[in-house]
């Protein structure tokens, strides 16, 4: 055999070599940041839980979330595994944003930034989580949080009308993340064909109830944080916690908190069927 010809199949072998163990690291990580994702949203939702049946003394947050965690056994080493997991989410939304999206027209725009902003985002949580961990603060209040950076917003020129506009944008998020678990758009990028029907009967219970509960918690702050533009109030922006309190201040009472809370637990379970069953 020609030395070339044979030296440009052992590269086209090193580089689908290289191809698939990238893929494989790639899955990996995802499915590890939506484990970890799914251990958050749990803890918040037990928490909020708590709250609603005139129990816990913690935020149902993610600096709540942590605490509850660091107390259990092993607790600072499941802190750091959390903290790799959500690193692991970043990157698998990093490698979205560079190389395209699974599924259809995974490389477009419109696919890609949107990857883009939650690859920004998990990285920002995986710092707080990791900065817990070192004990070096990230599990702060989330309405102190949010009342601080709404204030350095507003002072901003047109800082008004920028908390506004992201407050819009986040209550037509959660309207989107609701209307697609009721629609079950999730079904498209799961491995569905080999699951029983008891798996399927999880996966549709917890996606829309999880997905669904998430949307309206989402629509909410949102709206909060148009209230406070509106009013010209920074106070009046509230964070994960005082958002899910505020349900208990309906007609309804704490009933609707402990069901949002519920539904908020659900979609931790969601999470974790998707880092069994989701296509990466």
């Amino acid at each position: 055999m020609n030395a070339g010809v044979a030296g440009g199949l052992a590269r086209t072998g090193r580089g689908r070599a290289r191809r698939a163990a990238n893929g494989s690291a790639a899955e990996g990580a995802a499915r590890a940041g939506l484990a970890a994702r799914g251990v958050i949203y749990l803890l918040v939702g037990i928490l909020a839980l708590q709250i609603a049946f005139g129990g816990g003394n913690r935020q149902a947050d993610r600096g709540g979330a942590l605490a509850e965690l660091s107390d259990r056994p092993f607790g600072a080493v499941l802190l750091w595994a959390l903290g790799a997991g959500l690193v692991g989410m970043a990157l698998w939304r990093l490698s979205e944003a560079l190389f395209g999206v699974t599924g259809k027209d995974g490389r477009t725009a419109r696919k890609r930034l949107p990857a883009a902003a939650r690859c920004v985002f998990y990285a920002f949580v995986a710092y707080s989580v990791l900065a817990f961990a070192a004990g070096a603060g990230g599990g702060g209040s989330s309405d102190r949080q949010s009342r601080d950076v709404t204030a350095r917003v507003m002072e901003m020129p047109a800082g008004r009308w920028l908390v506004g506009a992201a407050g819009a944008a986040i209550v037509v998020a959660g309207v989107v993340i609701g209307v697609q678990a009721l629609r079950r758009s999730y079904r498209k990028k799961m491995k569905l064909g080999g699951l029983s029907p008891r798996a399927r009967l999880l996966v549709d219970v917890t996606g829309v109830g999880g997905g669904t509960a998430r949307g309206i918690v989402f629509a909410a702050a949102g709206a909060f944080a148009v209230r406070a533009a509106v009013a010209y109030e920074p106070d009046r922006a509230k964070g994960l916690d005082d958002t899910l309190r505020s349900f208990a201040d309906t007609s309804l009472g704490p009933w609707l908190l402990a069901c949002v809370a519920a539904g908020l637990v659900l979609f931790g379970v969601f999470s974790f069927a998707l880092a069994r069953w989701r296509r990466v």
